[in-house]
């Protein structure tokens, strides 16, 4: 009778999904020879897939739930192969050399597109790592992230056209002006939260990109502003090729510092105190925690390295405008916090480098990319909403010492 059930909803699905493409997988206009094509056996693919997948995935959700179930016995020992792989110290030593030597070796082994692609993907991983500081430990969820990373951009761009300021002078200012834009972001919000602080931060980050794209006299409005100089190497002038391999070890060289001050963020005092932010608030704050101080540090850090990547953007691109700063970034920066897992650094990573690359080299299937990258995305969350690696909930035994 179940599987009678589940045929029926699996052809009822079929039906939907046939009637909801057929218009565009059915219907083809020619407008040269002004006539109708029409692909009924397009319609029949979809039927068919749509069948097929249904039954899959109603397949798989309940061996989910069968899972879930299970798990609930399991004890903690019981993890999947990129958990182990990031906790055990033997998987450890391998797993890196062969990174490293990956990622040396890159650039010169990959065309100049390839590794602005990879640059780009690791900008993004020191994005997610930014945010996750403020959605994935102290749990605030930021929706206008972006407009720190615009911040950022414009500080180098508009200090390097007007003065002449370089790169590396502007670095350390575009994070610092990054971490005031956050505190001056998060004391209107000190006593909002979940959906009221989503819907604030997200009309910060637009006033923001309205501000830039309005104000001509300051920003240059939607012109933008071009011919921004890449950063340089001890006065050297470099080629084109050369100028892109240094951007890629720049970007390793952020990407690891990055890594370790975000970790040691995490097992910090500050970091402790972000984890109990998110799990209670009212819990953390009559334990004796700042709550204001812990909210502001946690905006302030997390903007200073929207910053930072924002002066490298504009150094990598040598142009910027506002439509460079859409709340789709801000809302590709969090799916990659999500997707790798609230917390994790290393699952933050994984995700950016998935998002970023993903889309690019599925660019064969041309129209339907997007609609793979989706459904991937869906795939995801419904049957690992804890991310591609759970972050490990801490756990302390206290032992009584015998006299």
């Amino acid at each position: 009778m179940t599987t009678f059930s589940e045929l029926k909803k699996s052809f009822l699905t079929a039906l939907w999904f046939m009637f909801l493409t057929f218009p565009i997988m059915v219907i083809r206009v020619n407008t040269i020879d002004k006539i109708v094509i029409w692909r009924w056996r397009n319609m029949g693919y979809v039927g068919v897939a749509s069948f097929f997948l249904s039954l899959a995935w109603r397949y798989f959700l309940r061996r989910k739930e069968a899972g879930s179930k299970r798990a609930l016995s399991r004890t903690a020992n019981s993890q999947t192969l990129l958990e182990r792989i990031s906790s055990e110290r033997r998987y450890k030593i391998p797993a890196m050399t062969a990174a490293a030597i990956g990622i040396i070796m890159f650039p010169f082994i990959m065309n100049s597109y390839q590794t602005n692609i990879m640059i780009t993907a690791l900008m993004y991983v020191v994005l997610g790592l930014g945010l996750n500081i403020v959605v994935g430990l102290a749990g605030l969820l930021d929706l206008g992230y972006v407009a720190f990373y615009a911040v950022g951009a414009y500080t180098y761009g508009l200090l390097n056209h007007h003065f002449g300021i370089g790169f590396w002078a502007v670095l350390p200012l575009g994070g610092a002006l990054g971490a005031l834009f956050g505190v001056l972001l998060g004391f209107p919000v000190l006593r909002l939260r979940g959906d009221y602080l989503a819907i604030v931060t997200l009309g910060f980050g637009e006033i923001i990109r309205l501000i830039l794209e309005n104000w001509n006299e300051f920003s240059y409005g939607p012109s933008g502003i071009a011919h921004i100089a890449r950063p340089s190497l001890f006065g050297l002038k470099l080629s084109f090729f050369g100028e892109i391999r240094y951007l890629y070890f720049l970007m390793i060289g952020m990407v690891l510092f990055t890594i370790f001050v975000v970790n040691r963020l995490q097992n910090s005092r500050i970091g402790r105190a972000w984890i109990a932010l998110r799990e209670d608030e009212i819990a953390c704050q009559a334990m004796g925690i700042d709550k204001t101080r812990t909210k502001l540090t946690a905006f302030a850090l997390g903007a200073t390295w929207a910053g930072m990547v924002g002066v490298i953007f504009a150094a990598k691109t040598t142009f910027i405008n506002p439509d460079s700063f859409t709340f789709l970034e801000s809302a590709m920066i969090l799916s990659i916090v999500v997707l790798g897992g609230m917390g994790s650094i290393l699952g933050v990573v994984i995700a950016a480098l998935i998002l970023i690359l993903l889309p690019e080299y599925l660019r064969a299937f041309s129209d339907y990319r997007m609609l793979l990258f989706g459904a991937i995305m869906v795939i995801m969350m419904v049957f690992r909403p804890q991310g591609i690696i759970a972050n490990v909930r801490r756990s302390y035994n206290f032992k009584k010492v015998e006299d």
